[in-house]
């Protein structure tokens, strides 16, 4: 046990797009272990601001299975979708601060842009180029196009607790970046810095997967004057492919009813070395001796 203040709040975010699997469990254990040890709340949150990808049913698919494997969070649910409100007032900030405009150009036209050699990619994707910045916002009711948000070339760093020192400059690693997306639903990078922020959450813990992520979301908390966050990246299990494990790849769910092979396996993914024997208890003790033996 570490002797970090009470304060520590950390959260665990999956997005209802279909049952957990093993890459999810990892990250759930991990977030949940850090969290105990340090004395500090475990907050639960169903990331489905992306309604278009969201399946019928799953959200309390994955709440059933984390009781059935025995974890035990901190005050209610959030889910993205009730706080669409929020995240209007957060984009209504940044448009008082000049920091937002109207995007019309569509992924097609940026996919032309790229293939003809005339925009930039990195590994976040094309990198915009700033060509709607200096578009006025319509008066109309009738949308037909995104928001972005003005990057600066300034570097935004952090301190990984796992990985290190990590830097982006955005103008340059993303270019501006959408917040709300043409179908009017808010994109990821603002819903979880919002929500980071009303959950008074201090540490995230997740995969290594969403490090690209987070110099856009600290640029987000700085233009809306939340505060920062500490992160921590974990590696994340690929198949035998060489894939990231998700949904996507074919990932089979952990289902309602808890293995303790499965746990087992995640431990020792995460390094633990927890021994054999474990393989052949129960719940409870497995649970006891990863909060005893944990070490990030």
């Amino acid at each position: 046990m570490t002797n970090t203040p009470v304060n520590y709040r950390g959260r665990f975010a999956p997005s209802p797009t279909g049952p957990l699997h093993k890459g999810s469990l990892v990250a759930a254990i991990a977030s949940y272990l850090e969290a105990k040890t340090n004395n500090g709340q475990w907050l639960l949150r169903m990331e489905d601001v992306d309604e278009s990808r969201n399946v019928q049913g799953a959200a309390d698919n994955i709440l059933r299975s984390l009781e059935a494997y025995g974890f035990e969070w901190d005050e209610e649910v959030i889910y993205q979708t009730q706080r669409k409100q929020a995240y209007a007032d957060a984009l209504q900030q940044l448009k008082d601060k000049n920091l937002i405009y109207p995007c019309t150009c569509s992924r097609r036209d940026l996919k032309i842009l790229a293939d003809n050699g005339q925009l930039k990619t990195s590994s976040m994707g094309y990198i915009y180029p700033g060509t709607c910045i200096n578009k006025p916002f319509e008066t109309s009711t009738t949308k037909h196009y995104s928001i972005r948000i003005k990057t600066t070339a300034s570097t935004i760093s952090f301190a990984d607790s796992l990985q290190g020192n990590y830097s982006q400059q955005l103008n340059i690693d993303s270019g501006d970046f959408v917040i709300q997306r043409r179908d009017g639903l808010f994109a990821y990078q603002l819903a979880v810095v919002v929500d980071d922020a009303l959950q008074n959450i201090s540490h995230v813990v997740r995969g290594i997967d969403l490090i690209d992520s987070t110099p856009r979301q600290i640029y987000l908390q700085q233009c809306l004057n939340l505060p920062p966050l500490k992160y921590t990246h974990l590696p994340v299990i690929l198949n035998p492919q060489g894939e990231k494990l998700s949904k996507q790849t074919g990932a089979k769910g952990i289902g309602l009813t808890a293995n303790i092979p499965l746990l087992f396996e995640c431990l020792n993914f995460l390094g633990q070395a927890p021994p054999i024997e474990l393989k052949n208890e129960n719940l409870p003790t497995v649970w006891e001796w990863a909060k005893t033996h944990w070490k990030l």
